[in-house]
């Protein structure tokens, strides 16, 4: 059934699905950082790879850029150092890395808690670029996954045979799947 000129709250169908999803890879990510040492959160596999520490790095200067001020100003500030963003850190403490991480994703949660349905029918700017609310939020979605994702490589490389899964384990499917739906 279609609903004739009612105006539709955007925000719980775009917005807290997509919110949900980043708090997913927030959490995935600082399960994967809190299975390593420190020294393996600042180490590379080659000269052309990024440790964790880099990618959290990129993450919080990409996060503050694309979230602070979204609706108002470029996502690619003016402000931001993207190229440093790849240099190992001077700083290499792991709780330096953990506030980094933290205030990074704080920003994008209070970005997105704060929109209105009718914000979501704005357009913004990334890098000069016209694009609607809907579809910088999943660009954003797109590539903090990545990065999650590479995050998570690094720390099962880095932990080997002591890696603790953040999922089904291997072999368990059949047993996962069983007792879910014992639940159910």
């Amino acid at each position: 059934m279609r609903i004739k000129n009612a105006m539709i709250d955007l925000v719980p169908l775009l917005v807290a699905p997509a919110l949900a999803t980043f708090r997913k890879q927030e959490r995935l990510g600082r399960r994967a950082m809190d299975q390593l040492t420190p020294d393996e959160l600042f180490a590379v596999i080659d000269q052309e790879s990024n440790s964790v520490a880099i990618l959290v790095r990129h993450m919080h200067g990409n996060m503050l850029s694309r979230w602070t001020d979204f609706l108002t100003t470029d996502g690619e500030k003016s402000t931001r150092d993207r190229d440093r963003e790849f240099i190992a850190p001077v700083e290499r403490t792991r709780e330096h890395l953990i506030d980094l991480w933290t205030e990074g994703w704080a920003c994008v949660h209070a970005a997105l808690t704060t929109l209105q349905s009718e914000d979501v029918l704005l357009s913004v700017r990334i890098r000069g670029e016209s694009m609607s609310v809907p579809t910088a939020i999943i660009r954003q979605v797109d590539h903090y996954a990545q990065h999650v994702g590479q995050i998570v490589v690094l720390a099962k490389h880095w932990r080997g045979s002591s890696w603790k899964t953040l999922s089904v384990p291997r072999g368990k499917s059949e047993e996962f799947n069983r007792e879910f739906r014992a639940k159910t």
